[in-house]
């Protein structure tokens, strides 16, 4: 694969953002049981992304501000186990405190950056936000030390998938378009918004492969980070 930059997304890509979730909302569910009552882990976790992923797709699109998203995510998910909203500020900020305390790398993940770093310049590209990627990033600074561009893109002021978040990062990336390859996990915003920007792209895709939309021939898809190594060898 002739590339000349790679980005890397941070959340589900590189550190498992999945995992930090569902054991940081064991932990509120633990913590609150009076809220919560007998609602399991698994129950939980899919009534959270039931509310949180349409929410950032409205804040990603400009719909919705930051303060809106934070606050309604943890007021709704409230609502779905009839607990009162006056406990959502409290939930909400617990749930940061417990999510940061879960951040690991993807198996793998660490490993394949830093074998990549050592042949491409290699950035990272993140839609989270912004206060806590810095945290990320202080928490694992091999990333910061080894990145030729870091791109949050709450600070560059648009949103993955929009086409000017890609093309502030390969601005950042000294390159054209068809020479970035995009390392991501999220369809939506990595692949779809990659391509159309004009960006080659890796999708990190290790779940179930029968509930992958389809990609283009262009797209290299992968289940386990020793294939992308092998693919840029």
């Amino acid at each position: 694969m002739d590339i000349d930059f790679v980005y890397f997304d941070l959340d589900d890509t590189l550190l498992d953002h999945r995992q930090a979730e569902r054991d940081a909302l064991a932990d509120v569910r633990d913590r609150y049981q009076q809220i919560f009552g007998t609602v399991s882990v698994d129950e939980l976790q899919a009534e959270y992304h039931a509310i949180n992923d349409p929410l950032w797709t409205r804040y990603a699109d400009g719909e919705i501000e930051k303060e809106t998203l934070q606050a309604q995510r943890f007021e709704q998910l409230l609502d779905a186990v009839g607990a009162p909203h006056a406990h959502a500020a409290l939930v909400g900020r617990y749930y940061l405190q417990r999510y940061a305390a879960h951040w690991q790398f993807i198996d793998g993940a660490r490993r394949a950056y830093e074998a990549i770093a050592d042949r491409h310049p290699v950035g990272v590209m993140t839609n989270g936000f912004a206060e806590v990627q810095a945290q990320k990033l202080e928490r694992f600074p091999v990333l910061r030390e080894r990145a030729d561009a870091i791109v949050v893109c709450e600070e560059a002021g648009a949103l993955k998938p929009d086409p000017q978040a890609f093309a502030h990062a390969t601005e950042q990336a000294g390159v054209r378009p068809p020479e970035v390859l995009y390392v991501g996990d999220s369809y939506r915003s990595d692949v779809q918004g990659g391509r159309t920007a004009g960006w080659r792209v890796a999708w990190y895709a290790p779940d179930d492969p029968a509930a992958r939309p389809s990609v283009d021939g262009e797209t290299f898809v992968f289940t386990d980070w020793s294939a992308l190594l092998d693919r840029l060898s």
